[in-house]
């Protein structure tokens, strides 16, 4: 497995990680068998960094991680978040980045994983009611207690970018990127890279969609998010099932799936940049691995850019109550 370094000077990860929410949340039923199956083989392969998050279940997943990993944490970088959580009646979402529940936070990730300290720890949504100031201050605490490695971001703005760094230093900055998704590359690319920040972009196989393999809304499960995700939804599907066939054609010229050359392309965006595409099987973690030896050429690039450019995706990456949260 090839290397990348997450920040300048940060820790040396797997060039591809595991996102590990599909494998309890949001994508329907899963099995927790065959999931822990997935992050053993993960392991096997050389991946080291594993993501997860408190609001995934909510904390089955973390739950999930943890077993799995039982008897080789030193294989491992885990990576978790915390600042999401349900209201009382679990019919909407709450962002809480208060000191008090960083605290709270860190104490319920680490005894549902096990361990005794995370080596990458993540605030999922950037609180509005909280100084970030005051949030990553609390965060730092924990590096000094040993709980915590590295700090990380995600989803947040180069303002708050700049005023967590000179707080204490971030590792990661963890936000939506491939290539329906590039809004990164507006301001957030430029603002990690000034300041030595690594990039992990999350869901960077569009939520399943740039593989190809969905073709209509009835090959999602009944309980799935992504039926309500707009990209997903009425006339945006099909135009975003074009511009897929386009980029399958390419990938066919290549020799390789879909899905493998949307994760090559955000590997070929630069060498800070760690994308963690989840799965529940095996075959696909192999194929999503495989996609770390494929190098594009220029050519390859300008093809990819023509048929899907930046933009071109039709609808927006979330529904209104989760956009609320992005760019904070």
């Amino acid at each position: 497995m090839k290397t990348r370094t997450l920040g300048l000077g940060g820790p040396e990860v797997s060039a591809i990680g595991l996102g590990c929410m599909g494998m309890s949340a949001f994508y329907g039923g899963s099995n927790e068998g065959q999931s822990i199956d997935v992050i053993h083989r993960a392991l096997d392969l050389g991946v080291t960094l594993f993501d997860t998050a408190e609001i995934y279940g909510p904390q089955t997943n973390e739950l999930l991680l943890g077993k799995a990993l039982k008897g080789r944490r030193d294989e491992a970088f885990i990576a978790t978040k915390f600042g999401i959580n349900y209201n009382a009646e679990r019919t909407a979402l709450a962002v809480d980045g208060s000191p008090a529940n960083v605290r709270r936070a860190i104490e319920g990730s680490l005894s549902r994983l096990g361990v005794d300290h995370v080596d990458l720890y993540y605030l999922h949504r950037v609180d509005p009611d909280t100084p970030i100031e005051e949030t990553v201050g609390a965060m730092a605490e924990l590096v000094t207690e040993g709980k915590v490695r590295f700090l990380g971001l995600s989803e947040a703005a180069p303002a708050t970018i700049r005023k967590a760094h000179a707080t204490h230093p971030i590792t990661a900055l963890q936000t939506e990127y491939s290539l329906w998704s590039r809004e990164p590359e507006d301001e957030i690319l430029a603002t990690v890279r000034e300041l030595g920040i690594g990039f992990v972009p999350y869901s960077p196989l569009g939520r399943g969609f740039l593989s190809g393999e969905i073709r209509s809304i009835d090959d999602l499960p009944a309980d799935d998010f992504r039926r309500t995700n707009p990209r997903f939804m009425g006339e945006n599907f099909q135009k975003n099932l074009d511009l897929v066939a386009a980029v399958s054609a390419i990938a066919a010229d290549r020799g390789v799936t879909a899905a493998q050359l949307a994760l090559a392309w955000v590997l070929a965006q630069g060498e800070d940049l760690v994308p963690i595409p989840g799965t529940r099987r095996v075959a696909t973690l192999e194929q999503n691995i495989a996609a770390t030896e494929i190098r594009l050429t220029p050519e390859d690039l300008s093809r990819i850019e023509a048929v899907f450019p930046k933009g071109a995706a039709s609808g927006e990456r979330y529904a209104a109550a989760g956009r609320s949260a992005l760019n904070r």
